[in-house]
């Protein structure tokens, strides 16, 4: 630990390692950085929306608690469009032509939900995972045999430092071979790690072949509700307008209040033919007859509380 930090403050002189080990520390460094950094914006490129990431994020862990492959799933974008589509096109009804329209969408909409849903489980098993196995394992062995590397060569300097102080020489040659063996164990773990880069190629092949399947169907699906689209059009044109037919306006007569009519309102509508073949009554006419009946039913109730004392007012 004394070397160690001498080495690093004051600049003390350790075991140089050659150039070939250091390229390939360097190389090794580069790739577990862009792994992590190429996983989390492929998932970023999945689901672009960051509460859907959480909510992914989530299930998988949950999965993980209870023993799951997978987890239950999550709606896709297309997949809550397409059903706000279908709810109010059944809503509209099929005398709608918008109503029609909206449930095709849906229907669509819905089945490029299901594509992404393939799409991201596609790209999850054949890139995400291989990925991820990769950082996990070998590239943290590799940083598990550089640090104990380092360890040891630091010991190495150390006892080489103190030789002819206390330090026999035979420990100093047991702390080289020490050194010795776990740098060739790092260093034939990198150079495997890198000389089987191919298979990262493969699964970077495998994440542009899913891309690929994606946009093919997804393309197919939008080609045939495009048709559809174009052919309710055409259905809509061909169809005889409709002339808008105005109902019959009511026609207002003010009336004296009474428990007959509310407010003096009469909602009669447009007259139609007569029904007998009395005179046409003008309504100033009807107007008065009606005044004339109140009037006499009034007088006549007030007559009665005149003549009979025990009438209630």
């Amino acid at each position: 630990l004394t070397h160690k930090v001498s080495e690093k403050v004051g600049g003390a002189e350790g075991t140089k390692l050659d150039d070939d080990f250091l390229q390939m520390e360097k190389k090794v460094d580069t790739t577990g950085r862009a792994v992590l950094d190429i996983m989390t914006k492929t998932t970023e490129y999945l689901q672009p929306n960051p509460a859907s990431r959480a909510k992914l994020s989530l299930i998988g862990t949950m999965s993980k608690i209870r023993g799951q492959e997978k987890g239950p799933g999550y709606p896709q974008a297309e997949t809550v469009l397409g059903e706000a589509m279908q709810r109010f096109g059944r809503e509209l009804g099929e005398e709608s032509c918008f109503g029609l329209a909206l449930l095709d969408a849906g229907e669509a909409m819905g089945e490029l939900g299901a594509v992404k849903d393939a799409l991201d489980m596609e790209v999850k098993q054949n890139f995400i995972d291989p990925l991820q196995n990769l950082q996990e394992k070998d590239i943290k062995e590799i940083q598990h045999h550089l640090k104990k590397m380092q360890g040891r060569r630091l010991d190495f300097d150390y006892k080489k430092k103190r030789h002819g102080k206390g330090v026999l020489e035979e420990e100093i040659r047991q702390a080289l071979e020490k050194f010795d063996e776990s740098k060739e164990v790092a260093e034939q773990s990198m150079f495997n790690l890198l000389e089987s880069d191919i298979e990262q190629v493969s699964q970077l092949a495998a994440l542009v072949q899913a891309q690929v399947e994606y946009h093919r169907q997804a393309t197919e699906i939008l080609q045939q509700l495009s048709s559809k689209l174009h052919e309710r059009i055409r259905e809509a044109q061909d169809k005889p307008r409709k002339e808008y037919v105005p109902k019959p306006r009511m026609i207002l007569e003010l009336l004296p209040p009474s428990d007959s009519h509310n407010g003096g309102l009469n909602t009669t509508k447009s007259p139609g033919p007569a029904s007998s073949p009395g005179p046409a009554r003008t309504p100033g006419e009807n107007t008065q007859r009606g005044t004339d009946a109140d009037t006499h039913t009034h007088r006549s109730t007030y007559k009665q509380r005149l003549t009979d004392p025990h009438t209630e007012t």
